[in-house]
């Protein structure tokens, strides 16, 4: 039994709440345990430089932590996001994007905004799981509008982080498990099951294939879980 007496492959309990920003063209409030985080997507038809003679539209994504997101004050990102911070909104973006048939974006961008309210672990998972919300959210409104004619949307995508404690498997990690696991990794999985990004790392001794294998097993299970969530808030059966 884990501090916070879950089993090692429970999820926290998820909250998706939808439609919280009277503004943006989708949003969604995801609380992950004590990680909250509030993800906007706003549409514009101004597109890149680099991609407005293309024959797709794109998706891109930007990643804060307030300053009381964390236990001591952190200091807002001014003079431009730091090396952790570009390296998650890229993350955000990629995941996003290969689920999306961008052909049938042409002519548009769809902005992304996660910003963590409240941190406890798992800050990127849980923005990439709520982005996406927001993402078919802002979709679902342009094909009602009638600025596109299909909906992009290939599959769900969610994601979620699994540890080793020792050589125990342990799914969704708050911040205390996360600080001190022996191994961290991060999925990132669509519903079918495909792979869009693994990230892990060795913290103490490394682990084996067999320990890495586990590890996926218990992801594939918390992400088709959290993709039924996604479903629930989004009112799909």
């Amino acid at each position: 039994m884990r501090h916070d007496n879950r089993l090692e492959n429970e999820l926290r309990n998820i909250e998706i709440s939808v439609n919280v920003n009277a503004y943006a063209e989708g949003s969604c409030l995801i609380k992950c345990g004590n990680t909250h985080v509030l993800c906007t997507a706003s549409v514009d038809d101004k597109l890149p430089a680099w991609l407005k003679d293309g024959d797709k539209g794109w998706i891109t994504a930007e990643y804060a932590l307030l300053p009381r997101s964390t236990r001591t004050r952190v200091n807002r990102e001014t003079k431009g996001p730091t090396g952790r911070t570009h390296e998650i909104q890229r993350l955000i973006g990629r995941s996003l994007r290969a689920v999306t048939d961008l052909s049938l974006l042409k002519g548009y961008l769809i902005q992304i905004d996660c910003d963590v309210l409240q941190a406890d672990g798992g800050t990127r998972t849980a923005s990439i799981t709520g982005g996406f919300v927001a993402l078919y959210l802002a979709i679902e409104k342009m094909f009602k509008e009638g600025k596109i004619e299909k909906n992009p949307i290939r599959e769900f995508v969610a994601a979620i982080s699994c540890g080793l404690e020792g050589d125990t498997v342990l799914l969704d990690l708050d911040y205390d498990e996360d600080s001190s696991a022996r191994a961290d990794t991060n999925f990132v999985l669509t519903e079918s099951g495909k792979i869009v990004e693994v990230q892990g790392t060795a913290e103490g001794t490394p682990f084996t294939k067999e320990q890495f294998e586990e590890l996926f097993a218990m992801a594939q299970k918390g992400i088709a879980h959290l993709i039924t969530l996604q479903k629930q808030a989004l009112e799909i059966k």
